[in-house]
């Protein structure tokens, strides 16, 4: 949906942003008309801010002229969040993507929403620090996205979401207010908790403009497990053994037969099995082994399942199991054109059944199903691969998803783990939220944003 802007509202932002920071030529609006969803809306302008001044002015103006402005970071997002529908704007922070200050003796940084993941990771390598969100996108996607969406990836199984490593934040909220809440501190017992309320909100409460974000030191020594069995269920019942025993690994990931069919058609080395396991230890050189026998006995069990364990120690092994497990993701393509990737989260505990489940599934509807990602959270990746030139395997495709998300529910599980809401999920929102719930959530929405300028028609459902 497309629609004239108001001449008045296009001039001010050629005021402010220039002619280099408005845009409104056909080549600009195609590039950020979509996100990974592989959804598409053109929008009616993007604005290329380069500080919170403007990102304050832009928003002001939106709400004085009834404009709806969506947010971009680098445009990985999965969801359609980022997509601009309904004749938004976008406003992208491409341009705001400076690292405005580390402070290693507060072990924190303070950036600005465009950094990007990698970048930041390369800077703190020299000060000994990391941040610990590592979604497979790290290289490319933005700390604003991070935030936008709570993204997570393997090492959030011990070191926590973008939620759980971010200590404060100045954002502009929809009515066109600068807020800030936090800062570069870890205690905290002072009034509402607007931090972690607007990480994972989408865009639809405030933009954030600059965020403090909590660092961890860089691990003295690493070391991995390869653990294959003889069946997903097997693998799911050592998962749930694996964090009820004291060490919590760095990274726990699952994949079922169809992702090592996968990874093996790609090259990998990865002898067949039902299921496979890779887990992963970090610590000091002294405990290191005691951490990895531990978890090593978790996996094992009783013996029954388990078919082989391997330990990959630092260096090329280790390398090499990461870089499969990442290739995994793109190599869905080569199965089938249309993939439905749902990333769903249920109590540890019930990662057999969820698994049970969706191999059921794929039988019901004659669907290629593969099932891999975070087990140790129990966020499981669940990708239904299709063609969507073919009418009755589409239908089939569409029909099964409800099915997933009715199964995850029906487990004590949650709709997301890292992706979010946005587009693709909004309408499931009835089904994991009590009415009175959701009209908390649009309560605080209207308080935030009141006009529904940002980011409209995402993450809530229509009334």
């Amino acid at each position: 949906m497309t629609t004239t802007l108001p001449a008045e509202f296009s001039a001010t932002l050629q005021a402010l942003l220039g002619e280099d920071g408005w845009r409104t030529d056909a080549t600009t609006l195609a590039a950020h008309a979509q996100d990974n969803s592989w959804r598409h809306a053109l929008p009616n302008g993007v604005a290329l801010p380069r500080n919170r001044d403007q990102v304050l002015q832009i928003v002001r103006a939106c709400r004085a002229h009834g404009v709806p402005v969506v947010a971009r970071g680098a445009g990985t997002g999965t969801t359609g969040a980022a997509v601009p529908v309904n004749g938004s704007i976008v406003l992208s922070f491409a341009r705001m993507d400076r690292i405005l200050d580390i402070q290693p003796g507060n072990r924190c940084a303070v950036v600005e929403p465009g950094v990007l993941n990698g970048d930041l990771q390369h800077a703190l390598v020299e000060h000994g620090l990391f941040w610990a969100p590592d979604p497979s996108s790290a290289d490319i996607c933005s700390i604003g996205g991070n935030l936008a969406c709570n993204a997570g990836g393997p090492r959030a199984v011990k070191y926590g979401t973008s939620r759980d490593n971010v200590l404060g934040l100045v954002a502009v909220t929809g009515a066109g207010e600068l807020i800030q809440c936090g800062g570069a501190y870890t205690k905290d017992a002072t009034g509402y908790d607007l931090t972690h309320l607007l990480v994972g909100s989408e865009g639809t409460l405030a933009l954030i403009v600059e965020a403090t974000l909590k660092l961890t030191p860089l691990p003295v020594a690493q070391a991995g497990l390869r653990v294959l069995y003889r069946d997903a269920d097997a693998a799911a019942g050592a998962v749930s053994r694996l964090m009820a025993q004291p060490v919590v690994p760095t990274r726990l990931e699952f994949m079922d037969a169809r992702s090592l069919e996968l990874l093996r058609r790609n090259g990998a080395e990865v002898p067949e099995a039902g299921a496979m396991l890779l887990v992963e230890a970090d610590g000091d050189h002294d405990t290191l082994p005691y951490l990895l026998q531990a978890l090593a006995t978790a996996a094992e069990g009783d013996g029954d399942g388990m078919l082989a364990l391997d330990v990959a120690m630092e260096g090329s092994a280790r390398e090499k199991l990461w870089a499969a497990r990442k290739a995994l993701s793109p190599a869905l393509r080569s199965i089938a054109p249309g993939k439905i990737n749902e990333d769903v989260v249920v109590p540890v505990s019930r990662i057999p059944e969820l698994v049970a489940g969706v191999q059921a599934l794929a039988q019901q509807y004659t669907l290629t199903i593969v099932t891999f990602g975070h087990a140790g959270n129990g966020n499981l990746h669940v990708n239904i691969l299709y063609h969507p030139d073919d009418a009755d395997e589409n239908a089939r495709a569409q029909a099964a998803l409800p099915k997933i998300f009715e199964l995850t529910l029906a487990l004590g599980g949650t709709l997301s783990g890292e992706h979010g809401i946005g587009l693709a999920k909004r309408d499931f929102m009835t089904q994991a939220f009590t009415p009175a719930t959701l009209a908390a959530m649009r309560a605080i929405k209207h308080a935030l944003d009141p006009d529904d300028i940002l980011n409209p028609g995402k993450v809530l459902p229509p009334l």
